[in-house]
């Protein structure tokens, strides 16, 4: 008895041990293809360092080439010509940035043209932190790691000569020029230039430094530099004019743009070389204390489990149980993407750019950096409230830094330059709706007095232009770019203005933000049931083309998108946008015809909380319910092309993890959900006790026929509704959905 007793708990003890985890999950490969944006690669949750395979240089992966297209990715699934590793890269963007500090090994003599010594490749793995990769022309197979600010790489040479090159000419940026430095046989130093994302604030470029560290001393090392060619009677005299200068064991500082280091060995077997690659955007020092600190003399696989452990212990903050492994894969891989962006900007130290004016900060607990808030306002950093509020309580303090470094929110922000890019006034969002959810513990009045000024400030207002108008008039004019869908972003921000005004007991605030956020209406045309641009002397604009603007197509309404996609993009009064439409039918009749005439983009921001529209309509809550699951399966899978498109630093990606969950935040800056059916039996949620009193939030799918929901239950009770506000959700037990 005993005896079965103690194999029967060393079989389960074992069952648990080799269990799969929520990091096992993950397939990094997952939106590398149909321009995702994502790369295989390895990185730390919130990195400032990360490895990707670089495949986009060269006419041989035509026709997705870098200088060819529009390609903001240092690497394409279906490409397969390899010419390195860059060292920091961004993930789901729309503009190229970054890509850059490039190794590469290579075996024979020293080629420095990547377009030469670049190679196919096979066998790839990516799974969470970690990727690995054969390079076919020199039989070296390569391996990747990651700590927050390094990156580890692991060449495995055959015998012979064999080589790391480092090229600084390189890259997935815009700008160009480095600086490098061989310090000995197994140190480089130097910088490389980057900035001017989406050909915006070119005059803010700015350094990345970097410190590699190379576990066996190179036999033979140098520097090359190619210079531009000149012509003219000039270029007559110079011999070495456009050709590429190679300084054998050099030690002096080397300034280009086509620039580069190799380290040389001559292994009489194989053998295998780790270069550790620290990164800052502060300064040399800085990175090598990065460095140190972080990967010191750890070796590659301590690295690895690591950072594993790191994402393992991420990734358990939501468990999910029944679903299949598929399911489960495509879950754990979109919750992985949205812990990616915004990443960590300073360095081990605290030190840390500080916006425009490039002075040193330093911070005791993380400076975020890479905000796309155009996107993330919708749906991302209302999960992080819910699952990650630590980090979401940091992510507002970052933006008032800036705040009190530039005079004003973020709106793109990418390593502590604003870029501008997109348009509306996001930060108040986030911010606001971070508040109400109980995550106060930063300085709401100066959060407020900021929102107030992004708002109220007429001139020289980078966050609202054409803000005159939208005073005085409502709305913005075709004067302006694309005025309505930037005067539904200026409402969306106002309504949360209104609702923390409120909470902060600003009554008057209250109510002229409130009645700012619904200026929209203004816009409405009633016989076409859509809103439309009106010229300055308050006439409509003609001649007008309600599908005008699909497919990122540039039209005088609307940014990236057309009437259609911006019809109820008004989540803050949908109730008034239902009466503005005739009623409850013609308004449920008006949303089905954005899916039946093919209108609803899944790829892109403005339309993306549609499917859940039909909760408002009584009666017609099945349909968000087969809309949301239909969706899911037809543009989120595990493969390389399983996003809809770029993945937007995680937003398209955290859609996905609401859905599969069954809740949704359906209105930005309002701290309520809508529910439909989760896509797993059960999902657990782990809740902060900094900030919530509860441990955890369950949901629940009691399936009969999978089919509609019949009743849903918070802790028993029936709810007699299909949303419910984020108090009520984190201070229950159980949320309960049953099918009929």
């Amino acid at each position: 008895m005993r005896a079965t007793l103690f194999s029967l708990m060393l079989f389960s003890s074992a069952g648990m041990l080799f269990a799969q985890q929520p990091a096992d999950f993950v397939n990094p490969f997952i939106g590398t293809s149909n321009y995702g944006a994502a790369y295989p690669g390895p990185i730390a949750p919130r990195g400032m360092a990360s490895i990707s395979p670089f495949n986009v240089a060269g006419p041989q992966n035509l026709p997705l080439e870098k200088d060819s297209r529009w390609l903001s990715n240092p690497y394409v699934n279906e490409n397969k010509f390899l010419t390195g590793f860059s060292q920091v890269n961004l993930s789901g963007v729309g503009c190229p940035e970054l890509g850059v500090i490039l190794l590469m090994p290579t075996t024979g003599a020293v080629e420095t043209n990547h377009l030469k010594y670049g190679s196919t490749y096979s066998h790839e793995v990516a799974k969470t932190a970690y990727y690995s990769v054969n390079i076919d022309k020199y039989n070296v197979k390569a391996a990747f790691t990651a700590s927050k600010r390094v990156g580890v790489s692991k060449f495995t040479f055959p015998k012979g000569q064999s080589n790391v090159l480092l090229n600084l000419g390189l890259g997935l940026t815009n700008e160009e020029g480095a600086m490098v430095k061989i310090v000995s046989s197994t140190e480089i130093e130097g910088m490389r230039s980057v900035g001017s994302f989406c050909y915006n604030s070119p005059e803010a470029a700015y350094p990345v430094y970097f410190v590699a560290k190379f576990s066996k001393p190179a036999a033979k090392f140098g520097v090359w530099k190619k210079p531009s060619k000149y012509e003219g009677v000039e270029a007559q005299w110079m011999t070495y004019n456009g050709k590429t200068r190679m300084m054998d064991n050099s030690t002096k500082m080397v300034v280009g743009d086509s620039i580069g280091t190799y380290f040389s060995y001559d292994f009489d077997k194989e053998e295998t070389v780790e270069v550790k690659v620290g990164v800052s955007y502060v300064s040399i020092a800085n990175a090598r204390e990065n460095l140190e600190k972080e990967t010191g003399s750890k070796t590659f696989d301590a690295v690895y489990k690591e950072t594993y452990n790191e994402w393992n212990e991420a990734l358990s903050k939501i468990l999910v149980e029944g679903g299949s492994k598929e399911e489960k894969t495509i879950f754990y891989t979109a919750l992985y993407h949205t812990l990616i962006h915004p990443n960590t900007l300073n360095d081990f130290n605290g030190d840390y750019p500080e916006i425009k004016t490039g002075k040193i900060g330093t911070t005791a607990g993380t400076r975020y950096t890479v905000f796309s808030l155009w996107d993330t306002y919708r749906n991302l950093h209302q999960l992080m409230s819910l699952a990650y509020p630590q980090q979401q309580s940091n992510m507002v303090k970052s933006m008032l830094e800036m705040y009190d470094e530039n005079g004003w929110l973020p709106k793109w922000e990418l390593n502590s330059t604003e870029t501008f890019t997109m348009v509306g006034d996001p930060a108040s969002i986030v911010i606001a709706d971070t508040y109400l959810k109980g995550i106060q513990d930063f300085d709401v009045q100066k959060a407020y007095k900021a929102m107030l000024k992004g708002a109220d400030q007429i001139e020289n207002n980078p966050l609202r232009p054409g803000l005159k108008d939208y005073i005085e008039k409502g709305f913005l004019t075709t004067n302006d770019r694309g005025p309505v869908s930037t005067t539904q972003e200026y409402n969306a921000s106002d309504y949360s203005i209104s609702l923390l005004a409120k909470a902060l007991g600003k009554k008057e605030d209250y109510l002229r933000f409130k009645n700012r956020s619904l200026s929209y209406r203004k816009l409405f045309d009633k016989d076409l049931k859509l809103l439309r641009p009106r010229l300055a002397n308050g006439k409509w604009y003609e001649p007008f083309n309600p599908v005008s603007g699909a497919n990122f197509e540039e039209n005088v309404g609307f940014i990236e998108g057309n009437a259609w996609q911006y019809a109820f993009m008004a989540p803050h009064d949908i109730k008034g946008l239902i009466k503005l439409m005739g009623g409850d039918k013609a308004f449920s009749n008006q949303l089905q015809k954005v899916f039946d005439i093919k209108q609803f983009d899944m790829a892109n921001e403005p339309d993306i909380a549609y499917p859940y529209l039909f909760n408002y309509i009584k009666g017609d809550e099945w349909k968000s319910q087969e809309l949301v699951k239909k969706l899911v399966g037809t543009y989120f899978q595990n493969k390389p092309n399983g996003l809809p498109g770029n993945d937007d630093t995680g937003t398209m990606s955290a859609w996905l993890v609401y859905s599969m969950m069954g809740i949704y935040p359906i209105a930005p800056g309002d701290p309520i959900y809508t529910i439909t059916t989760p896509m797993f039996d059960k999902v657990t949620i782990q809740l902060d006790p900094k900030y919530y009193k509860k441990k955890s939030i369950v949901i629940e799918r009691e399936v009969n026929n999978d089919g509609k929901i019949k009743q849903i239950q918070l802790d028993g009770k029936a709810l007699n509704s299909y949303f419910i506000s984020h108090d009520d959700f984190v201070n229950g037990t159980t949320l309960k959905v049953i099918q009929n």
